[in-house]
C-alpha cells in the first residue's frame, strides 16, 4: 500500500451536502449526525470510564437497551446474561444484523484521560466501548431514517467476546432457534484498530485467525528440594515442553502457511524447597487452515505426553481447552459491494488492504448459524498525526499502542464519525431501497427489470 494510503487523514467523510445520486440515501439518512456527535461523544466518555468483563455488561446492556427502545426497536434483553437485541421492521426485504461486542479486559488503564476508566484493574482496552456508541449511533440514524429503506433491522451487542464465548451463548439461548430475531440475511460488523482515525482496512477471505486456548496439567510426585531423586518434577518437565513446542511451528508447519503458539502462563508451587506435584501451563494457538489447526493441536499433545513419559511421571497431562474462536472469513460478494458505498461516501484514499490478522473473533458464528455472508472491517482509531510520525519513522510497533495495550484508547473524532458513518452506509447497502427511491432509480435508468429491490439487494448463497 502506498503511504497516502495508511497516513491516517482526517478529511470529512462528506455525506452531509451535495452527494452522487446513488448515495442520496445515505447521505439523507446520515443528515443528523453531526447535530447528534455530542451526545455520542458523552455516551463514549461514559462507557469508557465504566468498564464491565464479559458477561458482566449490565450497565452497559441497560443503556443500550433504553437507547434502542427510544429508537424504536423492539428490545430483547437478557440473552446469555447480558446480551441485547434491537429489532426493527420497517416493509419488505433482507434482514441485516449489525453487531457490536461490549466486554472490556482485565487490564488497568495508564491513558491520564480524564475519562480514564474509574474501575480498578479494568478497562476498555480493545475498543468495545467505541463499538457500542457507534452501533447505538447507527441505529438512532437509521430508524429515523427508515424512509429511505426497506427491509429488517438487527442491532445486535453481544457479551463476553474477549474469552470467546459471547457469541456462542447467544446462539445457544435461541437467538435464531427460538425466534429471538429474525435469521439475518447477512452480519456485519466492524472493530476499532490502531491505524490512523478516518481510515478503513479491510481484508479479503480468512480476516482472522482461529484461535484454541488450552490449559495443560503436568504431573509429578511432590518432595523435598533437597532429595529430587525422590521426585518427579513437574517444573522440568513443563519447562521442556514450554522450550520443545517452539518447534511446532518452526518445524512442523510449512513455510506458506501460518500459525502461532503462543505460551501466555506457567504455574508451579509456592516455595522454594518444595517440588510441587504438577505444573500448569497456559498456551493460546492461531491458525487459519483446519488442516494445519489439526496437526498444530495433535504436535503439541505429543510433545506434553512425551516430556511427561520422558520424565518418568506415571500419568499422562491433561489438556482443557478453555476457549475456541473459529477462522474469521468474510464473504467476497458483501465485501464487494458494502466497500463501493464506502468509496463513494469516505473516497477511495481512505480504505486500504490488509493481510489476515492473528487475532481473533467470535463475530463469525453469528453469521455461520444463519448460513449468511459476513463482512468485518477494520475502523482506524489513532491520532493521525502520531500515526503519520511513526510510519514515517518505521516505529509503528514501538510508538502507537496495540489493543489490549494499558494505552490503547482511541481518539475521539473523527474515529466515532467514522465508525458511525461505516455501519449505516452498509446496512443501507445490504437493505432495500423504500420503495418510491426504488421507482425514482429506475425511472433515472430506463430499467425494465421487474425484480423486487427486496430480493435483489443481496445475494444468497
Amino acid at each position: 500500500m502506498s503511504d497516502s494510503d495508511t497516513t491516517g487523514t482526517t478529511a470529512s467523510a462528506g455525506p452531509r451536502g451535495s452527494a452522487a445520486p446513488a448515495l442520496a440515501p445515505a447521505a439523507a439518512v446520515l443528515a443528523p449526525l453531526d447535530d447528534r456527535l455530542a451526545d455520542l461523544v458523552a455516551l463514549y466518555e461514559d462507557l469508557h470510564r465504566h468498564p464491565e468483563l464479559g458477561f458482566q455488561e449490565t450497565r452497559t446492556a441497560a443503556e443500550a437497551a433504553r437507547r434502542l427502545t427510544g429508537s424504536g426497536y423492539d428490545v430483547t434483553t437478557g440473552i446469555a446474561g447480558t446480551g441485547v437485541v434491537g429489532v426493527l421492521r420497517n416493509g419488505p426485504g433482507p434482514v441485516v444484523l449489525l453487531r457490536a461486542d461490549m466486554d472490556a479486559l482485565p487490564v488497568t488503564e495508564n491513558s491520564g484521560l480524564d475519562y480514564a476508566s474509574t474501575v480498578p484493574g479494568r478497562m476498555h482496552a480493545c475498543g468495545h466501548d467505541v463499538h457500542v456508541t457507534c452501533l447505538l449511533g447507527a441505529a438512532d440514524l437509521l430508524a429515523a431514517g427508515r424512509d429511505h429503506w426497506s427491509g429488517t433491522l438487527i442491532a445486535l451487542f453481544q457479551p463476553a467476546e474477549e474469552v470467546g464465548s459471547g457469541a456462542r451463548a447467544m446462539l445457544d439461548a435461541g437467538l435464531y432457534s427460538e425466534n429471538l430475531v429474525p435469521t439475518p440475511d447477512v452480519v456485519l460488523a466492524q472493530h476499532v484498530a490502531p491505524f490512523g482515525a478516518g481510515l478503513i482496512a479491510y481484508c479479503p477471505g480468512p480476516c482472522m485467525a482461529a484461535a484454541d486456548s488450552l490449559e495443560i496439567t503436568f504431573h509429578g510426585t511432590g518432595g523435598h528440594g533437597s532429595r529430587p531423586e525422590t521426585t518427579v518434577d513437574p517444573i522440568l518437565m513443563a519447562a521442556s515442553f514450554v522450550q520443545r513446542v517452539q518447534s511446532v511451528v518452526a518445524r512442523e508447519v510449512a513455510p506458506k502457511d501460518q500459525a502461532v503458539v503462543t505460551v501466555g502462563s506457567f504455574h508451579a508451587g509456592d516455595t522454594a524447597n518444595v517440588i510441587p506435584d504438577r505444573a500448569v501451563v497456559r498456551l493460546s494457538v492461531r491458525t487459519f487452515d483446519e488442516t494445519v489447526r489439526t496437526a498444530v493441536l495433535a504436535a503439541i499433545d505429543r510433545i506434553a505426553r512425551a516430556e511427561a513419559a520422558a520424565s518418568g511421571a506415571d500419568r499422562a497431562p491433561d489438556t482443557e481447552v478453555l476457549d475456541s474462536f473459529p477462522v474469521t472469513v468474510n464473504d467476497s460478494t458483501t465485501l464487494r459491494a458494502v466497500n463501493e458505498q464506502f468509496t463513494e461516501l469516505f473516497g477511495e484514499q481512505r480504505l486500504f488492504t490488509y493481510g489476515p490478522a492473528t487475532g481473533s473473533e467470535d463475530a463469525g458464528l453469528l453469521a455461520t448459524a444463519a448460513g449468511a455472508p459476513l463482512y468485518y472491517w477494520w475502523l482506524g482509531g489513532w491520532d493521525p498525526e502520531e500515526f503519520r510520525t511513526a510510519l514515517a519513522a518505521g516505529r509503528l510497533a514501538q510508538d502507537i499502542p496495540s489493543n489490549h495495550s494499558p494505552h490503547f484508547v482511541p481518539v475521539v473524532r473523527p474515529t466515532l464519525t467514522t465508525g458511525v458513518e461505516a455501519l449505516t452506509a452498509a446496512a443501507l447497502n445490504r437493505l432495500a431501497p423504500a420503495a418510491t427511491e426504488a421507482r425514482d432509480a429506475t425511472d433515472a435508468t430506463g430499467a425494465t427489470d421487474s425484480t423486487d429491490a427486496a430480493e435483489t439487494a443481496i445475494p444468497r448463497r
